[in-house]
């Protein structure tokens, strides 16, 4: 499987450590980077990138993942989720790495280069990719009410239970 990989210079030396780490565990990793420290640098060139890549090869059929990684995940995983077919969840335990699989078929995961240390995050990617899909159809007709959002831009419609009351009425 190939595991695309992008962050910031807070994120550049678990990335770092992921290429070589998913490498020695038979994954192909693609280095989006950056590739050297710039404490200016700018999370959106390298993330969202790294999350093109995944949708392009999915779109195309290929078994692809992707990683992004700054300083706590937040702007790497706002920008990996504008990539349209990208479902990005923010990791910070191995429980939220199995949920999104699981749950949200998430395709990327974001995660905090200063919030655990590596060790930590390197098993929350593991378990990440170790983690399938369920298939569930509530996920999937959770899923498809996004994807058709993205596509669409109109609101899914609103369940019986919902009608008369909030702000909608």
């Amino acid at each position: 499987m190939r595991v695309h990989l992008g962050s910031d210079h807070a994120g550049l030396e678990l990335k770092d450590h992921l290429k070589t780490w998913l490498g020695e565990n038979g994954y192909e990793p693609v280095d989006h980077g950056p590739f050297v420290y710039d404490a200016l640098d700018d999370y959106p060139v390298f993330c969202l990138r790294a999350a093109e890549a995944v949708a392009t090869e999915r779109a195309d059929g290929a078994d692809s993942l992707g990683v992004v990684i700054g300083g706590s995940g937040n702007g790497e995983q706002m920008a990996a989720n504008k990539v349209a077919g990208i479902r990005s969840a923010l990791v910070w335990s191995e429980e939220t790495a199995v949920l999104g699989r699981e749950h949200n078929d998430a395709n990327v995961i974001s995660v905090g280069g200063r919030m655990h240390t590596v060790e930590e995050m390197t098993r929350f990617v593991e378990v990440f990719l170790a983690t399938p899909f369920t298939g569930d159809e509530r996920h999937v007709r959770r899923i498809g009410q996004l994807a058709d959002y993205e596509t669409s831009r109109e609101l899914p419609p609103l369940p019986e239970s919902a009608i008369g009351h909030g702000p909608q009425s």
